[in-house]
Order: structure tokens, then C-alpha cells, then sequence
């Protein structure tokens, strides 16, 4: 922000709301976290923006822009404070938890799988669908990495309205030009107005930046080449056309662009199973700590032993310990600085960060288990959603059941017909009682099994029921035991 901050630490807006720490800022503004002080543990967003003369009708423009729109993927505005005698202002909004798109690329080096890629698409037309249908339509202009919030459940939120505008017919040209350079539309910079053609340069853009890890956003010859290799052909097309310089010639809405990535999904989707083929990703997620996720990672990573060749159990997180102690009891020594160890032909790799998982799920194994630990943050989300046998370890007791029950409703925005919920010594009333309550999933007890290294013909049943459908038998013998004391 050009301007000192007003907004301090304790310090009370309006009477009602109390500033706890900074979120961000940038150019003319500032944004923090507030705290309700008549709704108590309600969270808001407070936007302070200086308004220098001729400034204020943007700031109040926004704000009245936003009052107007109504939309699941778009923060509600709930109070606004004109200018003080310094020209300050103050804009009161949702506060959406989570970060914004360019953290995100940050913290993973730009790498996102290509479904994530394409499910990001999807939602971002969702939401520019209903700005440009809106009466006038409205013209969002800016869409950007760090104008892009993630929630915790991977569901897209746009921000920063500062320069949307709405859509004048009778005007030629936009009065002010901006718009982020490599994501704005030619038009933004002279020569027309801006429309909801505009948003669809800026998703191409977007896509073109996502797919060529951070390194281009405008089209060029040639720029294929730099475009990953696992994106779907359909998708060039795409973008291409998204990235016409003359509006014309782009798609003219996005349901155009909607059904144009569902045929490209398609496609990719055919390339996916493909993959799949060569290598079975299991990612296993708990619902809380100490339902027995390592425990029963370690059961499936040597079922799968005994019927694929080459299989590694992925202990993500590089803060966890349950894999030191196990390379600790496997080789009767302290840990060094060697994360990957093997017990009976199997890879361990414990306290795996994000980007060392996907240089194993890169690399030649014919099947990998990710252990997830409890569900907390994006990164294992992401995981869990792009694995070929998703699995949710839940607690059989009636009063844990909730948990299951809470997982299950943020991911049933999430399409996962593969995906199962196991129960470690579950009785069959509680299995029945858990599949009526999500309508029918697959839901399976897993048996007592002390040693997850010896598998009893109980727990192999309960893993045939989990892999119908998945597996080669190729049966191998294991011999390592754990000493129990």
C-alpha cells in the first residue's frame, strides 16, 4: 500500500469490529481480519482503501457493485465506511479461508495436476457465467493468480473487484485502461471496450500460465512445446482460441468455453486411465487422529505387495514420525539422513513433502500407497482427489461416526465413484448403519490385525472387497514381523 495503514492490532472499526492481523495488500489497499464483536467467533474481511481525490467513486463503485451480486464463488459485501477526513475508506466482506492462487503456485513450484488444472476452469466459469448474465453484466477484467482465492476444500472464490466494471453498450471504449499485463485483454489497453469476451482472454491466459508452469500467458508459435505433457491435447484448442486477439474471434460465452473443456475432460480422463494403468495410487485419508491410517496403509501397501512387483508406501508430511519408528524397528538403528528405507522388497519414504511425491508417483513403481495421516490442508486434498483408490479411514464408534459424516459432505462436491470408507474393527450393523447414511457408498470393516506385516485371511477378504476391480494376483510370501513387547 502507497498510503500508511490507519488499521492497527486491537484497533475497533465502527464500533463492532476489532482488527486482528493483516491478510495482504497492494497498490491503494490494504485487507485484514476482523473480528465480529456483536456476532462472536464470526470472522470478516475489512478492505481499506485511500481515496484520493476523484478515487472515491471507485471504491464506492465496488462496493455498490458488489452489493448487487449473489453467488456461492463471490465474497458478500455486509458494510461499507465512506471516507474519513483523510480519505480513508473501509469495505467489510466474508472472509474466505484458504489462499489465494499464487500462494498456491508458490508453494508448489508452480506444479498442479492437470485435473486440478481443468476442475479450476470449470469453476471459474461457473462464476463468470453468472457475472456476465448479470443485468448489466458485469466484467470482472482482472482474473489473475493472486485475485483467485482456494478454499481449504479447493473450491474457487473470486476477490478484488477493484477494477470490474459493468458493461456499457452504448460505449466504445473503457474510459480507464487496466487490467494486469499477461492476463488482460488487449482491448483493456485501447481500441475497444471491454466485455465478457475480455474475462475469457483472461482465463486463457490463466490456462496458459498454469499449464506452462508460470512461464507464458500470451500465445505465440511455438508455444505448445513449453505446454506439459500430461495436459490433454483438447485443450490446446482452447486455449488458442481463448487467446485470440480479437474478441471475435474467442468463444463468445462461457458456456461455449464450459463445453468446449468437457470434450477436452474427455479426453483427458481417457489419457488418466491410461496412467492408471501403470501405476494403482491409493491415497488413504483419516478422518482424525488415531483412527489407524499408518496401520492400515501398511496392511494395503503389503496386500499389494503380493500381487504387483515394485510398490512404495509414501509417508507425506515432513513433520511426522510414525515411519522414523518403523525404519528405526526394521533396522535396529536411529534414522540418518536417508528417508527412503525397505522392508521385504517394499519402498518406504517417510516424511515426504509434496514435491519429492510427485517425483515417486513420477517414477517406475507398479503401485503406490500415500498416507495421507488426518485430512488438514490443500496439498493432501489434492492427493487424495487424484488417486485411482481414494480411501477414508473413519472411526467405528457410533459417537466418531460424525467425523465420517463431516468429511464426507465437503467432499461430495468432489466426484469419486472409486472412493471408499473403512472401518477398523467395525461391527456389521455399524458398516450397514454408516452405508445408509452416505447413501449407499462402499463402506468396509477391516479386522483385527496386529501385525500389519502378516496378512490374516480376514483382513486380505476386506482388501479384496476395497481393490474389486483394481488388481493383478501375482501372490508373493512376506516375513518381516514386528517384535511386540
Amino acid at each position: 500500500m502507497h498510503h500508511p495503514s490507519k488499521m492497527e492490532r486491537g484497533m475497533i472499526l465502527g464500533e463492532r469490529y476489532r482488527i486482528e492481523r493483516k491478510l495482504g495488500e497492494g497498490g491503494m489497499s490494504c485487507v485484514y481480519l476482523a473480528e465480529d464483536l456483536k456476532l462472536p467467533g464470526k470472522k470478516w474481511a475489512v478492505k481499506e482503501s485511500v481515496t484520493q481525490p476523484g478515487m472515491f467513486q471507485t471504491v464506492q463503485a465496488e462496493a455498490e457493485l458488489l452489493t448487487t451480486l449473489s453467488h456461492a464463488r463471490l465474497p458478500r459485501i455486509v458494510d461499507f465506511f465512506q471516507p474519513d477526513e483523510a480519505g480513508y475508506t473501509y469495505m467489510v466482506m466474508d472472509y474466505i479461508h484458504g489462499m489465494t492462487l499464487d500462494k498456491y503456485l508458490r508453494g508448489y513450484k508452480g506444479h498442479l495436476t492437470a485435473d486440478f488444472i481443468h476442475q479450476l476452469a470449470h469453476q471459474l466459469l461457473e462464476v463468470l457465467g453468472y457475472l456476465h448474465s448479470h443485468q448489466p453484466p458485469v466484467v470482472f477484467r482482472d482474473l489473475k493468480p493472486s485475485n483467485i482465492m482456494l478454499t481449504e476444500e479447493m473450491e474457487v472464490r473470486l476477490i478484488d473487484f477493484g477494477i470490474a466494471r459493468s458493461y456499457k453498450q452504448e460505449r466504445n471504449e473503457d474510459t480507464v485502461k487496466l487490467g494486469t499485463v499477461g492476463f488482460a485483454a488487449p482491448e483493456q489497453y485501447g481500441g475497444g471496450q471491454s466485455d465478457a469476451r475480455s474475462d475469457l482472454y483472461g482465463l486463457g491466459a490463466l490456462l496458459l500460465f498454469l499449464t506452462t508452469g508460470g512461464k507464458y500467458s500470451e500465445w505465440f508459435t511455438g508455444v505448445e512445446q513449453h505446454i506439459r505433457r500430461d495436459i490433454s491435447k483438447g485443450m490446446l484448442p482452447v486455449m488458442r482460441k481463448l487467446l485470440q486477439h480479437q474478441p471475435e474471434f474467442r468463444y463468445q460465452s462461457a458456456e461455449e468455453v464450459a463445453q468446449a473443456l468437457s470434450t477436452a475432460g474427455n479426453d483427458q480422463r481417457s489419457t488418466s486411465k491410461a496412467r492408471a494403468a501403470g501405476t494403482l495410487v491409493t491415497a488413504v485419508l483419516g478422518t482424525s487422529p488415531g483412527v489407524g491410517t499408518t496401520h492400515s496403509c501398511i496392511t494395503i501397501g503389503h496386500f499389494l505387495a503380493r500381487r504387483y512387483s515394485k510398490v512404495a508406501l509414501v509417508e507425506m508430511g515432513t513433520g511426522r514420525a510414525a515411519f522414523t519408528r518403523i525404519q528405526e524397528i526394521a533396522e535396529g538403528a536411529p534414522t540418518g539422513s536417508v528417508r527412503k528405507f525397505s522392508i521385504n522388497g517394499i519402498d518406504y519414504w517417510r516424511q515426504t513433502s509434496r514435491g519429492d511425491v510427485i517425483s515417486v508417483l513420477a517414477g517406475d513403481y507398479d503401485a503406490v500407497v500415500l498416507d495421507l495421516g488426518t485430512y488438514r490442508d490443500s496439498e493432501r486434498l489434492e492427493e487424495f482427489l487424484r488417486a485411482d483408490v481414494p480411501i477414508i479411514i473413519g472411526s467405528a464408534a457410533e459417537w466418531r461416526q460424525h467425523d465420517v459424516l463431516t468429511l464426507a459432505r465437503m467432499l461430495a462436491r468432489h466426484d469419486q465413484p472409486n472412493r471408499v470408507y473403512a472401518l477398523p474393527l467395525a461391527s456389521s450393523s455399524a458398516v450397514q448403519q454408516l452405508r445408509k447414511s452416505l447413501g449407499g457408498s462402499k463402506v468396509v470393516a477391516i479386522p483385527l490385525h496386529r501385525d500389519p506385516f502378516e496378512m490374516s485371511l480376514e483382513a486380505e477378504k476386506a482388501m479384496e472387497i476395497i481393490y474389486e476391480g483394481f488388481l493383478l494376483h501375482k501372490e508373493r510370501k512376506k516375513r518381516f514381523r514386528f517384535a511386540w513387547g
